[in-house]
């Protein structure tokens, strides 16, 4: 069963919103359906993300670290996985938090980056292998 079945995102421009997001949800492995101009979203399997577009007009952006949304990690398989979808949130013109590096503060595993969308919204794009996977790396290496 997934960890989650939808989420949703309100973005202040659904269609900035929807060039911003869908090069990363694509190289993420899913698909846009779109519904008139309303609301637009990407599943893969049973799992969504949904973004709709706001009630209210220019009431963002979002603040990080105020009381709501912290942000969505999308853990991935490789370091050099964290590296490709920084670089086409770059290319969408996503705002980059932190560039992608180890965060030992975590462990000495945790490889990650983040960003923000025009509206504030922050991803983070990780890898954390569990520590017998991460000696086998580096025996490889």
């Amino acid at each position: 069963m997934a960890v989650f079945d939808h989420l949703g995102i309100t973005v202040d421009d659904l269609q900035r919103g929807i060039a911003q997001y869908d090069p990363i949800m694509q190289a993420l492995g899913f698909t846009r359906t779109d519904a008139d101009a309303s609301v637009s979203w990407w599943t893969e399997g049973e799992v969504e993300l949904i973004l709709f577009p706001a009630r209210e007009p220019g009431t963002g952006p979002h603040r990080h670290g105020r009381v709501g949304w912290q942000h969505l990690a999308f853990a991935v398989d490789s370091r050099a996985e964290v590296d490709r979808l920084h670089a086409i949130a770059m290319d969408a013109g996503w705002t980059a938090v932190r560039d992608p590096r180890l965060y030992p503060r975590f462990n000495e595993r945790y490889y990650a980056s983040f960003v923000e969308d025009a509206d504030g919204i922050r991803l983070e794009f990780m890898h954390n292998p569990p520590r017998e996977a991460a000696a086998a790396d580096s025996m490889e290496a």
